[in-house]
Order: C-alpha cells, then structure tokens, then sequence
C-alpha cells in the first residue's frame, strides 16, 4: 500500500499520549515501586543474629538472597535503560534518517537510565555490599586486623600484613577494588551517561517548540553524541564489571562489557518494538512509523541476536581453550546442577529460536509476531541476567553465614524474592517510560528530516 506523506499530514503541535490513558497505570507502578522499594530498603537495613532458636537464621539467609534478587532485578532494567542510551547517541552519530521518527522513543527509554540510581542505592548499604562483594568483607576485614595490630596504612597495606597471603588477585586488585574508587565510579555512571542522555532528550524536545527548527540542533546533537557514545561504553562496561563481576573479584574477563552490551541494545531494541506497535495501536505514530521502520528495527533485534550469540560464543571458548582457573570457575558454577540446564537453554533459546524465527524478511514487517517476539527476548533476557547474577548467591551467602563455602544456600522461596524484586523494580522502570513518554510529543516532529522518515522505503 502507498504511504506518502506531507508536511500537511504531520500535525503543527506533533502528537502527544493521552496521560489520561495511561494514568491508572502509572499510578499502581508507582505504588507498587514506592511501596516496594521502602519495604526492600527496611527489610535489607535490618539487622538478624543468625541463631537457629530464634529463626533469625531463616530471616538472615532471606535478606542475602534478596540483597541478590535486587541486584538481578536492578540490573536487567538497568541494561534496557541503558540500550535506549545507546540507540539514541547511535541515531545521532550516525545521523540516521530513517530514525527520527522513532528516536524520541529511544530517548524516553534511555532517560529512565538517571532515575535507576534510586534502585541502585541499597548497593550502597553495608547490609547488602557484605552478601554481594567478598572483596569489601575481605578488606574490612583486613583493616581491622592492622588496627588491632597497631599498625597504620590503607587497605593495600592491610592486605600486605594481615590479608591472606595467599590471595594474591585480592592484593593485586587493589588499584581497582577499593571502597573508594567504587563509590567515586558509582555516582559518576549516573552523572556522566545520565547527564548525556538528559542534555541530548533536551535538545530534541525543545525543538518541537523552536520557530527556526533548522540543521543546527541536528548538528550539536550530532557533535555531542560522538564523544558520549565513548562515555556510554565506558559507563556500561565498568558498571557491569563493579555490579556484576565484582560478585566474584577472582573472576575476569576481558569480553564483559561486549557480552553486557549484546545483551543491553537487542533488549532494548525489543522495547523500542514494542513501544511503537503498542502506540500506534492506540492510534499515534499511524503516518510517521511505517512498516519499513519495523523492517529496519527487526533486522537490527535480528543481527544483535547473532552478535549476542557470537559474544557469548567467543567467552566460553577462549576460556575453555586457556583452561585457567581464575576464569573458568565462572562456567564451572554454572554447568553445575540445575545451571546448567539454564546454559543449555540459553544456547537454544536466546540464539537457536531466535535466529531462525526471524531470519525470513517478511515477518519482521507483521507487528503481530513482532510484538510476540519482542516479549519472547525479553523474557530469554530475564534468564540471561538471572544466570549472570543468582548463581553467585549460594556458595556466597551460606559461606558468609554458614561458614562453610560447600553448602548451597536452604532457602527455597529464594525464587519468589527474585520475582518480587523483578516486580518491584519493573513497575518503577514502567512508570518512569510512561512518564516519559506522556510528558512530549511522541516523535519529533520538527525535524527537518521527520518526511524523509516517514516516507521511508528500504
């Protein structure tokens, strides 16, 4: 079917969600998140003495494992956020045409990434950094021994005189792994990315109200998006290696932050899917996004399907070709026991399904099984976030309370403070895009380049 627009078909004051649409919505997110996130932040700053006659044993174990659940939980969001960051400073750099009419929905998605440092903020609590980071224990611990002992210096001292002599990555990683420095690196992910992403929305919503819209913003969005994409991937890449791989300070790897960031652009691709298809369903976007869009928008979830794959792909076999162990207990926990079901799964299910699903160019136009897949990665994401993370939980937290690093953690509701958390998280990470999406107009319709979009054909 023909589909040519006009200047005259795009609308003078562009085209806004009803918030009255989405109001009830946002309002049970926003309990739920309110409510939730108090409760998580109470429940975590409590403080149990593991003793079997009392039952605080039982509630000690639930507050490490939920300390987990919400570290999973706020790092999936967090990586969707972060994909709408990427997406935007991408469009921009590469000065991209057939985007436009979509990019204001990848700077909603991206600036939920600012507003996730309220759900980053329990990894700021003693109570939780205790159960995630050994690495944190290990130096307090190290510092209260030389105190004790009468001698002074900083924790690389510490480790030095009173540290386990044997633990020479835990010594040697001090450059990096220092209370400090992590805190330092914690608030500057938030000001640096979040600062770009707020500056770059800014830019383009005040453009819509500009008399003289021109090249000029188009020109400084461009200029300013080149050297963020460098703090993007600096910001991306260490947040996961001090939230995530710092779960296991003996652990490295040099392909993290790719196999972080496959994960964070096809993922948020879906949402951007997503989004578009729901809004034109309920009647917006009808003459700016077309089926070419959602052609262009499945190749791309298509190709970061296989890039994903080759990432992950490429860790595994290096570490096994290397065989050393430092890198290879990371796949060692996880081909053990029911992890390694979840391996297999992920290799079957994230790539195998995935890629022959969509490899045929004609689906990717049927917003119907767009929709379905969109869903469909999300959810294969929830499992590959949840590999990353929770695995971690048992030897960690039976090892810090227990004492013995052989059990596995005796929790079996553990499963239900991971959903918990999930939905927690998830119902600020709705309302946040909501709000976003309710508080300009849903593409930028002064852009110069807004017909060349809508009339996209590729």
């Amino acid at each position: 079917m023909a589909h040519h627009v006009t200047s005259h078909d795009i609308p003078e004051d562009g085209e806004r969600l009803d918030r009255g649409k989405v109001s009830g919505l946002m309002n049970i997110c926003a309990i739920i998140a309110v409510a939730g996130t108090l409760g998580s932040f109470l429940f975590l700053l409590l403080d149990f003495t593991p003793d079997q006659a009392d039952g605080s044993m039982a509630l000690e174990k639930a507050r490490a494992s939920y300390a987990y659940s919400w570290l999973f939980a706020f790092f999936y969001f967090l990586t969707i956020a972060m994909g709408g960051c990427f997406w935007t400073l991408l469009h921009n750099v590469s000065n991209s045409g057939w985007g436009t009419s979509v990019r204001r929905v990848m700077e909603n998605i991206g600036f939920v990434f600012p507003f996730m440092i309220v759900f980053a903020l329990p990894l700021l609590l003693p109570q939780v950094q205790k159960y995630l980071y050994e690495w944190m224990t290990a130096h307090g611990a190290a510092m209260d021994q030389m105190k004790e002992a009468g001698i002074e210096g900083g924790v690389k001292d510490a480790l030095h005189h009173t540290g386990d002599p044997h633990d020479h990555l835990l010594y040697k990683k001090v450059f990096y792994l220092n209370g400090t420095m992590w805190y330092i690196r914690f608030f500057l992910f938030f000001a640096a990315l979040g600062g770009i992403i707020w500056f770059l929305r800014k830019l383009s919503v005040d453009q819509d109200t500009d008399p003289k819209p021109g090249l000029a913003r188009l020109f400084k969005a461009r200029w300013h998006s080149s050297w963020g994409i460098a703090v993007f991937a600096v910001t991306l890449t260490f947040a996961a290696i001090d939230w995530v791989m710092g779960l296991d300070y003996k652990w490295f790897s040099t392909m993290w932050g790719v196999y972080v960031f496959a994960g964070s652009a096809l993922n948020s691709m879906a949402v951007i899917i997503i989004v578009t298809i729901w809004l034109r369903r309920q009647g917006y976007l009808k003459k700016v996004v077309t089926v070419e869009h959602d052609h262009i928008m499945g190749k791309l979830a298509f190709a970061f399907t296989v890039f994903w794959a080759y990432i992950t792909f490429s860790q595994f076999f290096l570490y096994w070709y290397a065989n050393i162990t430092e890198e290879t207990s990371y796949f060692i926990l996880r081909n053990t026991g029911h992890w390694n079901t979840v391996s297999i799964c992920l290799v079957a299910f994230h790539f195998f399904a995935p890629f022959l699903l969509m490899i045929r160019s004609d689906v990717k136009k049927k917003n119907g099984f767009m929709l379905f897949m969109g869903f469909y990665l999300l959810t294969l994401h929830f499992l590959d976030v949840y590999h990353m993370v929770i695995p971690e939980r048992g030897p960690s937290v039976t090892a810090i309370i227990d004492h013995d690093p052989k059990l596995w953690i005796d929790l079996p509701a553990a499963w239900a403070l991971d959903i918990l958390a999930f939905i927690i998280i998830g119902a600020g990470f709705i309302f946040l895009l909501l709000r976003n999406l309710t508080s300009a107009a849903l593409y930028p319709h002064r852009d110069p380049r807004i017909l060349e979009s809508a009339n996209l054909h590729n």
